[in-house]
């Protein structure tokens, strides 16, 4: 790919794109962005796990070609998820997120007790016992 044809929103820089394994070139990914152990295991680990499938007899041998190319689908469309994903992130207004962030942030710390308020330190607070609740009468 070019530096041309690639939108702005893109993560890999066209610099460094002559370096990622040959793998996530060929699926053409702009946001999953696999090592060299992840796309060796991607594409060789299926085919092993496919010639070990069929010489053990629980799929016929076309496995060995239809399972990496699963894989790769799943893996493109992992991408094609990831870019809508961005995409859709990239139209929240600012100020959404901010309240957004607002409200998920803990409030550890926050919580008013009334009665621990007026607690001495090292005094242990105690109460009187509440008696259990009364059965009906089993003869009843």
């Amino acid at each position: 790919m070019t530096g041309a044809n690639r939108p702005a929103w893109a993560t890999i820089p066209v610099d460094e794109e002559r370096y990622r394994p040959l793998y996530a070139r060929l699926l053409g990914l702009r946001f999953v962005n696999p090592g060299g152990v992840l796309c060796f295991l991607f594409f060789e680990g299926a085919i092993a796990l496919a010639v070990l499938l069929a010489l053990a007899e629980l799929v016929s041998w076309w496995a060995v070609l239809v399972l990496p190319v699963v894989v790769a689908a799943m893996v493109k469309l992992n991408d094609m998820v990831a870019a809508i994903v961005v995409r859709s992130a990239a139209l929240v207004p600012e100020q959404e997120r901010d309240r957004f962030r607002r409200q998920m942030e803990p409030v550890v710390g926050r919580a008013r007790v009334e009665w621990v308020s007026n607690s001495v330190p090292g005094v242990v607070i105690t109460a009187d016992p509440v008696p259990p609740p009364r059965r009906a009468n089993p003869s009843d």
